[in-house]
C-alpha cells in the first residue's frame, strides 16, 4: 500500500519540486518588478498572515464565493430540470440562455455596476452569472439523456408526476448536475476576482490591486498563491463530491 502511494504521488511531488525550484531560480534573475522568488513570496504571505489581513480579506472573497456559487446551484439545477421535462419552455427560452452565456460576463459589470450600484448583492450576481450555466447546461443534458424506457416503466406502475421526478428523473440527473458544480467553481472563482476588481475593493482582489499599485510584487503574487490553493482545493472538493454521486464513472 505504502509503495502504491509513492508510486502514484511520486510524478506530482516532483513537478511540485521543479516547479517551485524554477520559481526560486527565475526570481532571482528576474527584475523584482515583475517576479520576486518563491522565498519572498512566502515570506510576504506570512506577514499578511500575522497581520490579520490575509485572513480577513480571503474570509471576505470566500463569502462572496459560496454566496454566488450556492445561488447559481439553487437556480441552475431545477431550472435545468424544467428545461428539459418541458420542451415548449426550452424552446421559448433557449435563445435568451444561448445570448447570456455567449456573453463575456465581464463586459456586464458597468450594467451591474450603473443597475445596482456598489456592494456586496451586485457582486454576487456577477459571481452567480459566472457559475450558473454549467450548472444549468449540465443538468438540461443530463435530464434530457434519460431513458424514455424509465419513464414508460414508472408510468406503468402508475407514478404521479411528482414521484417520477423524485423517483427516477432527479437521481439520474444529479451526477451531471454535480459535474456542472464541478465546472463552474472555477468560473466562480473568476467571477469573484472580477467583481471584487471592478465592483467595490474587497477581498483577495483587493490585495492583489493594492499589492500591484504599491509595486509590492510579493504581496501580489502571496495573494494569487492563495487563490490558486483555493481553487486547487475548491476543485478537489468538488471532483470528490461527483465522485460520490457518479461513482460508476471512476
Amino acid at each position: 500500500m505504502r509503495r502504491d502511494l509513492v508510486v502514484r504521488y511520486a510524478p506530482f511531488t516532483l513537478s511540485l519540486i521543479v516547479g517551485a525550484a524554477l520559481w526560486e531560480i527565475g526570481g532571482r534573475y528576474t527584475s523584482a518588478a515583475f517576479l520576486v522568488p518563491l522565498s519572498e513570496t512566502l515570506v510576504r504571505l506570512e506577514q499578511l498572515v500575522q497581520s490579520g489581513e490575509l485572513v480577513r480579506q480571503t474570509l471576505s472573497s470566500l463569502a462572496l464565493f459560496f454566496v454566488g456559487l450556492g445561488l447559481a446551484a439553487l437556480v441552475g439545477a431545477p431550472a435545468g430540470l424544467a428545461l428539459a421535462r418541458w420542451p415548449a419552455l426550452r424552446r421559448a427560452l433557449d435563445l435568451y440562455i444561448m445570448i447570456l452565456y455567449a456573453t463575456p460576463m465581464v463586459a456586464l459589470i458597468p450594467f451591474i455596476l450603473s443597475l445596482m450600484g456598489f456592494g456586496f448583492a451586485p457582486k454576487v450576481l456577477v459571481v452567480f452569472l459566472f457559475a450558473v450555466f454549467p450548472i444549468l447546461y449540465n443538468t438540461v443534458e443530463g435530464a434530457r439523456s434519460l431513458k424514455p424506457e424509465l419513464i414508460e416503466v414508472a408510468r406503468s406502475f402508475r407514478s404521479s408526476e411528482w414521484a417520477l421526478w423524485r423517483d427516477v428523473v432527479m437521481p439520474y440527473t444529479l451526477p451531471f448536475a454535480m459535474t456542472g458544480l464541478r465546472q463552474a467553481i472555477g468560473r466562480a472563482l473568476v467571477g469573484m476576482i472580477a467583481a471584487e476588481f471592478f465592483l467595490s475593493s474587497t477581498g483577495l482582489g483587493q490585495l492583489i490591486m493594492t499589492a500591484s499599485q504599491n509595486f509590492d510584487t510579493g504581496g501580489l503574487f502571496a495573494a494569487i498563491l492563495v487563490i490558486v490553493v483555493l481553487g486547487v482545493g475548491l476543485m478537489r472538493l468538488g471532483r470528490a463530491i461527483e465522485l460520490h454521486y457518479a461513482r460508476w464513472r471512476v
